[in-house]
This record gives structure tokens, C-alpha cells and sequence, in this order.
């Protein structure tokens, strides 16, 4: 059984319970009117009745049972978009409103019966909403009165991340996910799929690969068991880049790109930046094939003549015809590097110097 045939399951149950509710209900009414304008209750006006209450419930019962369904799966999905602190504060919000409400409603019930329990319903609506609005905007002032540290509720600062489409074109961030540099909440803007669509969907043939590069990434990362790729959906966005600096700001995230510009107006802003390029300038390789290094030779190598050292770091150098050298500090011209799962592999060659 797949995971979609798992949610239509209660899914369907639970239609099937409200449309159960309405042909209960509306098959009693129809008896009671039947009982009321007749005074043979085994009459075959009394099962009309009762059968037509029946079938007008079990169509009312699924259509409500099907929009039930529906709000619940659209808050479900609302709800875990959102963080756990601005949850935690807009329920603080909602109950206080409340509170408010049950105050403000005391002098109302002394209107007339229609009038009051009009109002008071108004009132209660309107003050709950508004209470939880205030709570999920004001959350950091909220968690502040009760001694607890914005967000504390939810993740850290710095472990989720907002992600660019500058960075899911280029591709690099799903190895960074894979290898476990990168993990946590991916916050991906509706926005930025946008941009890959429309990407994608380009008259050139170099844009449109590039966006369904993006698109492909994009699906990796959602399949990635080490990240949950959260979708933000915000309608009427015209910049995506301030959308996306905006987004990482209020929710304490980090943004990853490889847009130099947007990481600029990022950090003046005071978001931190993961930048691909930058991680991956940090990362590459010190030296090249024909760069001179010195390497102390401690002992023989597998293949004939070949002798191995190390440098600093810990990388390992094979140097040929170095058997005869070891023991000595020697100088050496890289003629390949090699990069493995366990490190770097330098190969190399004695300069003339110390061959001759």
C-alpha cells in the first residue's frame, strides 16, 4: 500500500462518518414530520419520509463529508509549514482572546435573547481570531514574557535553511545533503519554484536545461531522508530574492545560494549565508599538477621504486623513484591529485634535483 492510498484511507472513513451523522439526522427529521402530520405512525407517507430523509442526507452527508476532509488535510499541511514557536504563540494569543471575549460578553447577555447570543458569537469569533493573528505575528515578545528565548519552542537559529533557486540549479546542495553538511528543515518559496518553471519552460534550449536541473534537484532533496523540504506558499510575491531574505529573516534561518549579490544583501541584513561557492572555494585543492612541494618520504610503496610521505595535513604523496630517498626530505613535483571518499592522493615525481 502507498503512502497516498494510506491517506485516502481515513480520509475516506472519515467522509463516510459525517455522511453516516446526516442520514441519521435527516431520516429521524423526516420521521418526526411524518409523525407530527399524521396520526398512523406505519403509514407510507411515515417511510417516504423517512427514505427521503435518508437520501437527502447521504448526498448533504457526502458533500460535507468531502469538505470536511479537505479543511482538514488544508490545516494539516498549514500546520506543518508552520514553526512549533509561532504555533505555541498563536495558541497563547487564541486563548487569550478568549478571555477577553468571555469579559466583553458579560453586559452583552443582558440584550434580548436574538441580540445576545448574536453578538456574543461575533464577539468570541472576532476576538479569537484576532488573539491568535496577534500571537503568531508577536510570537518573540510573547515567548519573551514567559522567560523562554524567541523561538526556543522550535529549531535553533542556523538549522533551517532557506534555499535559493540560484542553488538548486547549480546542484551542488544535494551532495551537500547526501555527504551530511547540510541537514534540517529546507524551506523552499513558492517563488523560487516559480522561477524554475518558468526556467524550465524557456524557448532557450542552455535555460531550459538549467531549470529542469533545478526541478530534478528539487526532487532529490524532497526524497533525501536526512532534510524535509518545507514549502512556503506566499501568492502576490514580485521579488523573490527580498521574499526569500524576508522569510530567513523571520523564521531565524539561514539562506543557502550561490548568488553573490543576494548573499551580500543578505548579510546586511543580518541573515546568515550559506554559500555554495565560497564552501567549495574553501575546500579545494591547495596545490596542482607541476606545483613544487617538500615531503619527508617515511617508507616504500606498493608499485616498484615508489616512495610515500605526508604532509602536514595528512595527505598522503607517492612519490616514483623515491625508494632510494626515504628517509630524507625531498622536493617533489605533483604530477596528479586525486580526490577519494577518504581524503586527497597526491602523485608525484622527484624534481631534477633530487633524481639526478
Amino acid at each position: 500500500m502507498t503512502g497516498r492510498e494510506r491517506s485516502r484511507q481515513p480520509r475516506g472513513l472519515l467522509v463516510e462518518g459525517v455522511r453516516l451523522i446526516f442520514v441519521a439526522l435527516l431520516a429521524t427529521a423526516g420521521f418526526e414530520i411524518a409523525k407530527s402530520t399524521s396520526s398512523d405512525p406505519a403509514t407510507t407517507r411515515v417511510l417516504l419520509l423517512v427514505f427521503m430523509g435518508a437520501g437527502v442526507g447521504y448526498v448533504m452527508g457526502g458533500v460535507m463529508g468531502r469538505l470536511t476532509a479537505r479543511t482538514i488535510s488544508k490545516t494539516e499541511r498549514e500546520l506543518r509549514r508552520s514553526p512549533p514557536a509561532e504555533l505555541a504563540a498563536g495558541t497563547a494569543g487564541l486563548i487569550a482572546g478568549l478571555v477577553i471575549a468571555a469579559l466583553i460578553s458579560i453586559p452583552l447577555y443582558r440584550l434580548p435573547a436574538g441580540a445576545a447570543w448574536t453578538s456574543v458569537v461575533f464577539v468570541y469569533l472576532t476576538m479569537g481570531a484576532l488573539g491568535y493573528r496577534i500571537g503568531r505575528v508577536r510570537r518573540d515578545e510573547l515567548l519573551g514574557l514567559f522567560g523562554l528565548k524567541p523561538r526556543a519552542a522550535g529549531s535553533a537559529p542556523g538549522e533551517i535553511n532557506v534555499v535559493d533557486t540560484s542553488a538548486l540549479i547549480d546542484g551542488r546542495i544535494a551532495d551537500l545533503v547526501h555527504t551530511g553538511f547540510l541537514a534540517g528543515p529546507l524551506l523552499i518559496h513558492s517563488g523560487v519554484i516559480g522561477e524554475l518553471q518558468s526556467i524550465a519552460d524557456s524557448s532557450d534550449p542552455k535555460r531550459r536545461t538549467r531549470g529542469r536541473r533545478g526541478l530534478y534537484v528539487l526532487a532529490e532533496l524532497q526524497r533525501a531522508p536526512t532534510v524535509e523540504v518545507v514549502l512556503v506558499d506566499e501568492a502576490g510575491v514580485n521579488d523573490v530574492d527580498a521574499a526569500l531574505v524576508r522569510l530567513a529573516r523571520e523564521r531565524g534561518a539561514t539562506l543557502v545560494t550561490v548568488d553573490a549579490n543576494l548573499a551580500k544583501v543578505a548579510g546586511a541584513v543580518s541573515v546568515p549565508v550559506r554559500q555554495i561557492n565560497a564552501l567549495a572555494s574553501a575546500f579545494r585543492t591547495p596545490f596542482g599538477p607541476g606545483d613544487e612541494v617538500s615531503v619527508q618520504l617515511i617508507k616504500e610503496g606498493r608499485e616498484h621504486r615508489q616512495g610515500i610521505g605526508y604532509l602536514d595535513d595528512g595527505t598522503m604523496v607517492v612519490v616514483e623513484d623515491g625508494r632510494d630517498h626515504i628517509g630524507e626530505a625531498v622536493s617533489v613535483r605533483v604530477t596528479n591529485v586525486i580526490q577519494t571518499s577518504t581524503g586527497r592522493m597526491v602523485f608525484a615525481a622527484l624534481t631534477g634535483r633530487e633524481s639526478s
